[in-house]
């Protein structure tokens, strides 16, 4: 297969994955700490909730941010007709990455060690953007 799809529908999936694990551990967070739905009204509410509840809301958070850009260029990449081998190795490469992201930051949250995968999957994907600016405007 080889389409930039795969990969795209892979960090999709991941992204769902981290939405379900977020409220998994934050509505039950919510409720022992007594807080009503409305109380988290505003950015910060939700700042009491312990450690775990915070992680996967902020890593979900994470997910929605960098990660469009991926979305943008796979996709581009795809439609230009340009998906090689490079592209595809990059490609799984940045969405591996971005699940060893979300695992450290969900679990132990070293930052040195989640700063460095992301420093690695925003190299990636920076390699994947300036291959194709490169076949693009040559």
């Amino acid at each position: 297969m080889n389409t930039l799809v795969a990969p795209v529908m892979a960090l999709v999936a991941w992204s769902l994955l981290i939405w379900l694990w977020m409220y998994a551990q934050r509505l039950p967070a919510m409720s022992k700490a007594g807080i009503k739905p409305q109380d988290a009204a505003f950015p910060g509410s939700l700042n009491s909730l312990p450690a775990p509840a915070r992680q996967a809301a902020d890593n979900y958070n994470h997910l929605m941010e960098q990660p469009t850009i991926f979305y943008a260029a796979a996709l581009a990449i795809q439609v230009a007709g340009h998906t090689d081998g490079w592209a595809m190795h990059l490609a799984w490469a940045y969405v591996a990455l971005r699940v060893v992201h979300s695992l450290v930051q969900v679990s132990v949250n070293l930052v040195t060690l989640r700063f460095l995968a992301f420093l690695l999957s925003s190299i990636t994907l920076s390699v994947m953007v300036v291959r194709e600016l490169v076949v693009l405007f040559g």
